[in-house]
């Protein structure tokens, strides 16, 4: 997976089925039917969604020479979120309310769009410097308060 491994813990059927997933889409460049009707089981139209958000290669990642690294998404309101991988976490609204506070979702489609980007292998890749991920972080921080 190009653009970073899945270093969270995840429920091992979703690690699971994103694994089969990355595995077909080495073989035949594509995600075999039975795999996304899965996801559609498990996540419901934010996988839809998700795929819709991979389509249309909305999915950055943003690395600095220190190793730091953090997914930019643009969401189909035209408004970006980060998505941290590494710690399962996005910036969106849905993402606080739905996964953290109810927990009546394992990720939101944002989330879900970076993992099926590695899956894919079509996520956009962005270098910047530390100054800049630094300010790219704050940014966000401020629009969230």
């Amino acid at each position: 997976m190009p653009c970073g491994a899945m270093a969270v813990a995840l429920p091992a059927v979703v690690e699971e089925l994103l694994n089969e997933m990355a595995a077909a889409v080495q073989e035949s460049a594509r995600i075999p039917d039975e795999h996304l009707l899965s996801l559609k089981f498990v996540f419901g139209s934010s996988a839809i969604q998700a795929l819709d958000l991979v389509d249309r290669r909305s999915v950055t990642l943003i690395s600095s020479p220190s190793g730091r690294r953090v997914y930019q998404v643009l969401g189909s309101s035209g408004k970006t979120y980060l998505c941290l991988a590494s710690c399962h976490y996005c910036s969106c609204p849905a993402f606080a309310f739905s996964v953290l506070r109810k927990s009546d979702s394992l990720l939101c489609k944002h989330l879900l769009a970076v993992y099926l980007s590695q899956v894919t292998r079509t996520c956009q890749q962005l270098s910047v410097s530390d100054k800049q991920l630094t300010d790219i972080l704050l940014t966000e921080k401020r629009q969230e308060t």
